[in-house]
């Protein structure tokens, strides 16, 4: 009855159209109301102890240096960089698109912007190089979700502070599902080009054009290896890099660059405010609901659950992809994460899956959850930028999911993907 409650409210409040953040903390209210002896102030202080977490800071930082980045012209200079280096290739421009989503994706950790970011410069560009407006725009769609795999990453902030996980390991863990996803990515949109008729900019390839893009696009280069560098070098930690994010791209775009205008750098602040605290919301509901769920057991309920079912490896490993896939339909990253860690990672955890891969295949799993319908936020971001409709999208997404399924696949089930790097440095035994 007590998981009735629960649980009903809140698919009750989702059918309404209630926004996920307040539909998880009213479920909660109902359930203290009704099911509890808890006095109703819990949903409150544990909202706020949910909220004052350090590693939770570097969320805001990144997504402010993302507004930043965008606003000040590196993702502009990071696309003329790729395509001076491969544009002159058949697919060039596509492969383009992928890489440079991925160098943004190291600055910003967001999915959503990064679409935003890269796909304003590269889809006029591949639309005007003779690439159909329906791959190009899907395209875009599912290379921003590159923005959460490769390091630094909200998703894998979240997932973090939802089970203890090393923020730093998960980073440096994400390289390898990065390369996956990526070079597939890749691959396909070369050979849809190949097939086509897709040609690249028809300019000739030109050391002297790449040099010059290379010196222009230095500083924003540079970013992703201030980052990284910096917290596996031990000089600071994910939140203290995501702060120095936010000055470099502060000092880049308005004294390197001299783009970033006052109107833009109010539209950063503007923007970035309106999602932290979306995000932190969802952050605080879903951390009181996950506490919950383990005060009712639930967790070891699932786990019961599951093991009754099988006890292979392997097939628990898809039940948990299956399920992860299905959530992302209809549930955003942010509360998806954070209620399902908590439940998910014992019943990991029971076949002998280590903390960092498990999180990155829920990550990964995530990341394809941005161009699933009918929750993909990429697709909303991409059809509303580019004025496509939103059903004509969802078609042409269709290989790219593919591809993405099949590089999950591998993820999941060649765990030196995720756990190669961080074991050569010593984070994981």
């Amino acid at each position: 009855m007590t998981n009735l409650i629960l649980f009903g409210s809140f698919f009750l409040l989702l059918l309404l159209k209630v926004p996920i953040g307040v539909s998880v903390g009213t479920s909660v209210l109902i359930y203290l109301v009704t099911c509890s002896s808890q006095p109703l102030t819990y949903l409150a202080s544990n909202m706020f102890t949910a909220c004052d977490s350090f590693p939770l800071m570097a969320i805001p930082f990144f997504i402010l240096a993302g507004g930043l980045m965008e606003g000040g012209g590196l993702s502009k200079r990071l696309a003329n960089l790729g395509s001076a280096a491969v544009g002159h290739i058949t697919g060039g421009f596509a492969v383009v698109t992928v890489i440079t989503c991925m160098f943004f994706g190291a600055i910003s950790g967001s999915g959503p912007a990064t679409v935003a970011a890269i796909g304003a410069v590269m889809v006029p560009a591949m639309i005007e190089h003779g690439y159909d407006k329906p791959f190009a725009v899907a395209l875009i769609a599912a290379s921003g979700c590159l923005g959460v795999i490769v390091p630094p990453s909200i998703p894998m902030v979240l997932y973090g502070v939802a089970t203890g996980a090393s923020v730093g390991s998960l980073f440096i863990g994400g390289f390898g599902p990065a390369i996956v996803l990526g070079g597939g990515l890749c691959i396909l949109s070369i050979f849809i080009s190949q097939k086509r008729g897709y040609k690249g900019t028809g300019q000739k390839f030109s050391l002297g054009r790449l040099w010059k893009e290379f010196k222009s696009a230095i500083w924003a280069l540079l970013v992703p290896v201030i980052i990284l560098g910096g917290i596996y070098g031990g000089f600071f930690t994910p939140t203290e890099a995501a702060v120095i994010a936010c000055a470099y791209g502060l000092l880049a775009g308005t004294l390197i660059y001299r783009e970033l205008t006052l109107r833009k750098l109010y539209d950063s602040l503007v923007g970035s405010a309106e999602t932290v605290g979306t995000v932190l919301i969802m952050v605080g509901t879903g951390t009181v609901l996950g506490k919950i769920l383990a005060l009712e057991r639930i967790p070891d309920a699932i786990m019961s659950g599951m093991t009754s079912l099988t006890d292979n490896k392997l097939v628990i490993l898809l039940l948990i992809n299956l399920l992860l896939l299905v959530v992302g339909c209809i549930m955003d990253t942010t509360p998806a994460i954070l209620i399902l860690s908590p439940i998910l990672y014992p019943v990991a955890r029971a076949f002998g899956i280590g903390i960092i891969h498990f999180g990155l295949i829920m990550v990964t799993n995530m990341a394809i959850a941005f161009i699933t319908p009918p929750v993909g936020v990429n697709l909303f971001v991409a059809s509303g930028m580019t004025k496509m409709k939103f059903t004509d999208l969802c078609k042409a997404i269709v290989p790219f999911i593919i591809v993405m399924f099949i590089s999950l696949t591998l993820i999941t089930y060649v765990p030196a993907i995720t756990e190669a790097l961080p074991r050569l440095l010593g984070m994981i035994e």
